[in-house]
């Protein structure tokens, strides 16, 4: 008996998505909730499982093709596989035409020809980029599959001299005569969604930056002095987000507007806060949010955050995970940045940047001393937060994160 597998329901508000990856072949057998087809929605990365046991008849979608909830995208055929003969040559995703036309003839020949077409559109546009050879690379997904994170591992422990070579890509002939290439990429759902948030954004809000910086002895000091002990009993290492978390809850209970936002003519406050925290993730920048913060101590903030990390990067984010939010945490000095002017996560109305932490000659009583210091910035929507009112709320953080006493005793 031939069952259908369809689009499964992707979460409030979300009617469709992208079909990413075609996780098996036709023929293949799958058991019940087994994964057959990766999606991409608006925020996060889904799979699509197998309701029965049995072998795949047919694949009703290809890759890059936008399906809708319940719609169709395969058909199990119920019982045991059937053997396949050797001139069977199933494949699991409808050819990516410009993906394939990417990949060096030398990537294709390390992998016998044909078989570059067996790696995801991510994976092979990634194994341009770096030039390695994915032969030579032990895949980590599902079923041993390579996955763009190891491609970029690959690439990395190459460029440090520790990992596998990739002759292939060595053995490229230079380029001559001026030759240039360029290659047109369908942009990800995530990515599509991020642009136009962010657009959205600058076209409807009043976006304004005020900064200011941090001396960041204090914390470097307690965590120096505690880490091992903290680790030892909330087996997690103590971060630097967790002080800024419990900053911000401090500035946002003193100045509840840039804890709020504009929706219609009305102002909605919060007598919570839940922080979005951005996370890079292989598709994109995500924000996971640390429900009611001002109640949470620094181990479960901290656990909270590695927690979204490796599920970001291992694609297992929900859209729970990511609903709602009130004030949103970006971490930019984790790249290198010194200081920027980042974007709401609408419908907020704030942003805290945090950079890199550096050494820098500053005044203390008169004297000129070097202090690790930090540029910190909060992005607002001018239409509801006063200029008085950022400033206030960023010098609360600034106070607190230069005497951390400040957040025990709730000053």
């Amino acid at each position: 008996m031939a069952t259908e597998v369809k689009v499964p329901t992707l979460g409030e508000s979300v009617t469709e998505a992208t079909v990413g990856e075609l996780l098996k072949n036709v023929g293949d057998a799958v058991a019940v909730d087994e994964p057959i087809v990766s999606l991409e929605t608006d925020k996060v990365a889904v799979e699509a499982p197998s309701p029965v046991a049995g072998t795949i008849k047919e694949f009703k979608v290809g890759v890059g093709d936008t399906v809708e909830v319940n719609a169709v995208i395969a058909v199990i055929e119920e019982g045991a596989a059937p053997a396949k003969s050797s001139g069977d040559a199933p494949k699991a995703e409808a050819p990516d035409t410009n993906a394939e036309k990417a990949v060096p003839a030398q990537a294709k020949a390390a992998t016998g020809g044909d078989a570059a077409q067996t790696l995801s559109p991510a994976v092979r546009r990634a194994v341009l980029e770096h030039g390695v050879d994915p032969s030579t690379i032990k895949g980590t997904g599902k079923d041993g599959r390579l996955t763009k994170e190891d491609v970029i591992a690959a690439a990395e422990a190459k460029k440090s001299g520790g990992g596998a070579s990739a002759p292939a890509a060595s053995s490229a002939p230079a380029s001559t005569g001026g030759e240039r290439r360029e290659e047109r990429v369908k942009m990800t759902r995530m990515r599509q969604t991020i642009a136009k948030r962010l657009k959205d954004a600058q076209d409807n809000a009043a976006l304004l930056t005020t900064f200011n910086d941090c001396d960041m002895s204090a914390v470097i000091e307690a965590r120096e002095k505690y880490k091992d002990l903290f680790a030892k009993k909330h087996d997690i290492k103590l971060g630097f987000m967790g002080f800024f978390a419990k900053a911000a809850c401090l500035a946002l209970k003193d100045v509840p507007a840039v804890n709020a936002y504009i929706e219609g003519d009305e102002i909605v406050y919060h007598d919570y806060v839940d922080i979005s925290i951005a996370v890079s993730a292989p598709n994109g920048l995500v924000v996971p949010v640390i429900r009611d913060a001002q109640d949470k101590g620094f181990a479960r903030i901290e656990k909270d955050i590695a927690d979204f990390g490796k599920r970001a990067k291992d694609g297992t984010l929900t859209m729970d995970d990511m609903k709602g939010g009130t004030f949103t945490i970006s971490n930019g000095g984790v790249f290198g940045s010194l200081m920027s002017t980042p974007i709401i996560n609408p419908p907020q109305s704030a942003v805290l940047g945090l950079h890199r932490i550096e050494d820098r000659p500053v005044v203390v009583n008169g004297e000129i001393v070097i202090r690790p210091m930090m540029y910190i910035a909060l992005s607002y929507d001018h239409r509801l937060i006063d200029g008085r009112e950022a400033v206030t709320a960023l010098k609360i953080i600034k106070d607190a994160i230069e005497d951390p006493t400040r957040m025990l005793i709730d000053l």
